[in-house]
């Protein structure tokens, strides 16, 4: 391509000569083929990288893909732990108090489907007074904080949390979102290699935020029917895990945000569900003699 010169009828050099400006021609049209071909190779690798990750977990019965192996996600779960025991205060002073925890959890986990799998449960109640919350990391790394704990008046209320949060580290959950979000940045990324567009770069990235949050509510629901069956078959009454819902719900108030835009369910919207657990678990009536 001949270049094209022009003259800039701009400051002076220094030399109080004018200046030359070089303007190259159009970019060549193959640019746009290269671009394609690059974004066509991310977006497989990214696709058989995904599925080629295969997995049946045998307590849900369900087929997940997952990316990182047992160990990886007992090794995350503990290198985590510190940091989100800092985070929340340290641990509860009261060891008569996080005695109970472990009891009802290893309960929980030593008398259902839970002890056929080998996670390394921990459980661990956090001194944090303000924050009403539970969560589980990788592996089997299991945390509730006081402000949540002090809200309980049974020990099947604490089984239903326990229970739920089990349900998420049998469930895989949070490997298998970590997998779906490698496929969601590849896909992405080779959107926006094949299109400068900004507004195709906005529309990409908001389909992954709806896809990651349309899966954490259902990993919340799954959770909840793993929650109800394992504390039915450790001898709780799961009818504990709807005080549970009705407890989130007063503490949540008005300002929850709409479910649709949350990765976590209403608890209301929730409760449904948990009684469909419930009939699947007890057909014919929850029986009496389990610890409410």
């Amino acid at each position: 391509m001949p270049r094209v010169y022009r003259r800039i009828q701009g400051p002076s050099s220094a030399f109080g000569g004018r200046r030359l400006s070089m303007r190259r021609g159009p970019a060549p049209r193959n640019g746009s083929k290269a671009r394609l071909v690059v974004a066509f190779i991310m977006a497989a690798f990214a696709l058989v990288s995904y599925f080629g990750s295969r997995e049946y977990n045998p307590v849900t019965g369900e087929t997940q893909y997952i990316s990182l192996t047992p160990h990886q996600e007992i090794a995350m779960g503990l290198q985590a732990a510190p940091r989100m025991i800092q985070q929340h205060g340290g641990l509860h002073p009261d060891a008569r108090l996080q005695e109970l925890v472990d009891r009802v959890g290893h309960d929980l986990v030593n008398r259902s489907a839970a002890r056929d799998t080998d996670w390394q449960f921990d459980f661990h109640l956090l001194a944090d007074p303000q924050t009403v919350n539970a969560f589980a990391l990788p592996g089997g790394q299991v945390f509730i904080t006081a402000a949540l704990y002090d809200r309980f008046s049974t020990e099947g209320q604490l089984a239903g949390v326990l229970g739920h949060e089990i349900g998420h580290v049998i469930g895989r959950h949070s490997a298998a979102r970590i997998a779906k979000q490698g496929l969601t940045q590849g896909l992405t990324g080779a959107v926006l290699v094949a299109s400068d567009s900004y507004g195709t770069e906005r529309a990409a990235q908001m389909v992954g935020q709806m896809v990651n949050m349309k899966y954490g509510r259902e990993d919340e629901l799954q959770s909840d029917q793993l929650g109800v069956l394992f504390m039915s078959q450790a001898g709780y009454d799961p009818r504990a895990m709807i005080e549970v819902m009705e407890i989130l719900a007063a503490a949540g108030g008005e300002d929850r945000p709409p479910e649709f835009l949350s990765t976590h369910p209403n608890p209301e919207n929730r409760i449904q569900r948990i009684q469909e657990a419930m009939d699947a678990v007890f057909p014919d009536g929850i029986p009496a003699g389990l610890t409410p």
